[in-house]
């Protein structure tokens, strides 16, 4: 079974409820109907329901039927929602009238159902920009506690099973930060592991990358990881997170031995932590193309609850894979 298969069977174990906020989205309608014959997850349409039935009749679409349909403009929590988002957002002078309005939105609405516990997670960005999707996510479901930013992960399927955990890894932030300081780095390391033992279901063993391993190198940059790992290790001492090393020490176990002998992560890494978006972004394009690794991602973590935004050229199988993905992040939660 390969991994994709593993994180649909778990999803379908979870029976989590997802929401989808472009409900009349052709590709996302079609995703819907391949998740619910599947069982994968629950799902929430939300938009126009002549719409949703006419476009599920063109589609030949046979089990949209099963997905609740709630009409953003007409549902009998409209004014639940907005008391919700004025008691959050108070402080910033939103009114129950302006809040009335915003739960017309489906983005809004949809991180209100998650906040009101109506939902586990969400999926969204095939029709909306990145910013569009994360901003009521922000403002709503927020961070989870101890983690104050957002990254993204990349789960690496390698062609050479002798990396990570018979060639799968974990790389991260190659997504959404780009300069993280040595706290936010210690905490994208740490909600990365959570990532990697909810999602890929591996027992993670973190190394914090630099271009320097155990004080081989001197320079503020290597100084950041080396605090970034420190902080890492507080925050979550059941995981094995250790740094700073160079890539090659913490996924070749010659060079790791050599390098950083006693670590019990150098040499057999499985998640990667990168100082930077640009060397993350740069390192998994390049693994993925001249490995020929398969890149799943990117997974949105950080968030109280899971969130994931879409390309808006993705295809129904990157929306179906990513609703798993996100129904595995709820039941890691």
């Amino acid at each position: 079974m390969d991994l994709l298969q593993k994180i649909k069977e778990n999803a379908r174990l979870s029976a989590k409820t997802i929401v989808l906020p472009e409900g009349t989205e052709e590709r996302t309608l079609q995703a819907t109907d391949i998740i619910l014959s599947e069982k994968i997850a629950k799902i929430i349409l939300i938009g126009d329901p002549e719409k949703i039935a006419s476009e599920a009749a063109r589609l030949h679409l046979k089990n949209i039927g099963e997905a609740i349909i709630v009409d953003p403009k007409s549902h009998d929590k409209m004014e639940a929602y907005a008391e919700i988002l004025v008691e959050l957002r108070k402080k910033k002078g939103m009114t129950m009238e302006q809040a009335m309005v915003l739960v017309q939105d489906p983005l809004y609405l949809a991180t209100l159902m998650i906040k009101a516990g109506d939902a586990d997670g969400e999926v969204a960005g095939a029709l909306n920009a990145t910013g569009d999707v994360l901003r009521p996510a922000f403002q709503i479901v927020k961070t989870m506690p101890g983690i104050s930013v957002v990254s993204g992960a990349f789960i690496m399927l390698l062609k050479d099973k002798s990396f990570g955990d018979d060639g799968m890894m974990v790389f991260a932030d190659c997504a959404v930060h780009p300069n993280p300081t040595a706290s936010e780095l210690a905490e994208i390391a740490v909600a990365t592991a959570k990532t990697t033992k909810a999602i890929a279901k591996m027992e993670p063993r973190v190394a914090m990358l630099s271009f320097s391993t155990m004080g081989s190198g001197k320079h503020e940059m290597v100084d950041k990881v080396v605090e970034a790992t420190r902080i890492a290790k507080e925050m979550a001492p059941e995981f094995q997170i250790d740094g700073e090393m160079q890539a090659d020490a913490a996924i070749v176990a010659a060079i790791g031995a050599q390098k950083a002998p006693g670590s019990a992560v150098a040499g057999r890494a499985n998640v990667l932590v990168f100082p930077t978006l640009e060397v993350g972004n740069i390192a998994y394009k390049l693994v993925q193309r001249l490995a020929g690794a398969e890149a799943v991602g990117p997974i949105l973590q950080g968030m109280a609850a899971p969130i994931n935004d879409l390309s808006r050229g993705c295809s129904v199988s990157d929306i179906v894979n990513l609703v798993a993905i996100t129904a595995n992040q709820a039941a890691g939660l």
